[in-house]
């Protein structure tokens, strides 16, 4: 049986309503408010707050604020006006179920009408980046293909114009060596004519002498080319055997470049992955090679995170925890989703995890140390664990004391600790 809550006080505009509702203890959240055009009902078991409002609000405007033991509506009217009392008076039941029930219909209706509203949104921006997407591999492949046919040119020119030097080349050795043996050629024929003049005979022999000179000197001639020919090659390399000696080292530096002591952990590490991965993890068995490195997971933790699917966000986080469990920015993105999702006690335990790993403190990671501490603070305050958040903030403020921020909240939470001890 619900115990109604009787005790609540309302002022009014010509174009708002404000109501305060005190809440006798009990912790509210947004989900045990529902808020139609005409009726508004706060569950908050044991408790109850039921009612059929005067006249329609802007239910889509209107809001609502949990702080301090009460919940504060902001409610808007659709047409300015003063009511006369703040629920509808002298309704029979018929007609307060009938208002019930049409609330909650148009509530289901403006859910249904807003998903499908995000499903075409999210359809939309699909078949926007894919359209993108193509027209940059479009692009891409144009480009690579320009370059290709340039990079073709450009060896084409190369070639002809080698092959045009070596014809040149080519036709300039042909006339040296020419030139050459025609100089060579020269003196040996007028060796040779000379010794005919010596030894010549008159008038019947002098055509056979002519002959048989010339047949001598074409056989001279061609034997002279023959040495000529063999005189001009290069002689024979020698071989030999080169042998190159590498550095025997497993890691891939050179040894004048090591850092010993680095790599000898950079490679324990390594070892350490391969065995998680290799391990027989359900979770592994059908991911591809790049969805095991924990740091494509953290990434798409992150994604997740921000498109508000805080329980994937979760899931993609303990599988890098898994793979690798010394990265403090997992756990310190799981704990932001914890926050989210309620989970207070595991925020605080990824948080404290977090800050373990997150030693020595350095100015490099400040900044994760002061999100930590304020993470771990936030769990705590909202677990009523006041002391224990304001130790949190007052670290993160010692690390970041120029944030006003976090003065701000340090402050708020000293005002609340106050209040609690005057109250008891």
């Amino acid at each position: 049986m619900p115990v109604w809550l009787r005790e609540h006080s309302w002022r009014q505009t010509l174009t708002a309503v404000y109501l305060s509702l005190p809440l006798r203890g009990a912790r509210a959240t947004p989900a045990n408010i529902f808020c139609g055009e005409q009726y508004l009902k706060v569950s908050i078991p044991p408790f109850l707050f039921e009612a059929i409002l005067y006249a329609p609000i802007d239910d889509t405007n209107s809001t609502a604020k949990i702080g301090n033991g009460n919940i504060f509506f902001t409610l808007y009217k659709k047409e300015p006006a003063l009511w006369d009392s703040l629920t509808l008076a002298n309704a029979d039941k018929e007609k307060l179920q009938y208002l019930r029930e049409n609330a909650v219909l148009k509530a289901q209706e403006k859910a249904k009408e807003e998903t499908e509203a995000k499903k075409i949104t999210k359809q939309e921006h699909k078949k926007y980046a894919l359209e993108a997407t193509m027209k940059l591999e479009e692009a891409e492949r144009k480009r690579i293909e320009a370059l290709k046919e340039k990079e073709r040119q450009k060896v084409a020119k190369e070639l002809e114009l080698w092959k045009n030097q070596q014809k040149d080349s080519d036709k300039y050795k042909s006339i040296q060596k020419k030139e050459e043996l025609h100089q060579e050629i020269e003196p040996l024929e007028e060796r040779k004519n000379e010794k005919m003049n010596k030894t010549r005979i008159p008038n019947e022999g002098s055509s056979k002498t002519r002959l048989k000179s010339t047949r001598g000197c074409h056989g001279s001639c061609s034997i002279f080319s023959q040495n000529l020919k063999e005189e001009q090659l290069p002689a024979p390399r020698v071989a030999a055997t080169i042998k190159v000696n590498f550095t025997p080292r497993v890691f891939p530096t050179a040894l004048r470049e090591s850092r010993v002591a680095e790599e000898e952990e950079w490679l324990h590490k390594q070892a350490e992955a391969r065995r998680i991965i290799n391990s027989d993890l359900s979770e592994l068995e059908d991911l591809k090679e790049e969805e095991k490195n924990p740091d494509w997971l953290k990434d798409k933790g992150n994604k997740m995170f921000a498109m508000g699917d805080y329980l994937g966000a979760v899931n993609a986080y303990n599988l890098a925890v898994r793979l690798n469990n010394k990265l403090p920015l997992l756990y310190l993105n799981r704990a932001a989703c914890h926050l989210k999702l309620r989970n207070l006690h595991k925020a605080i335990e990824d948080s404290s995890k977090a800050l373990e790993l997150l030693t020595p403190p350095v100015p490099d990671n400040e900044n994760a140390r002061v999100k930590a501490h304020v993470r771990r603070g936030t769990a705590f305050c909202q677990l009523e664990l006041y002391t224990e958040g304001l130790q949190d903030y007052e670290a993160a403020l010692k690390i970041d004391p120029r944030n006003k921020i976090l003065e701000k909240d340090a402050e708020k939470i000293r005002h609340l600790i106050q209040g609690t001890m005057q109250s008891s």
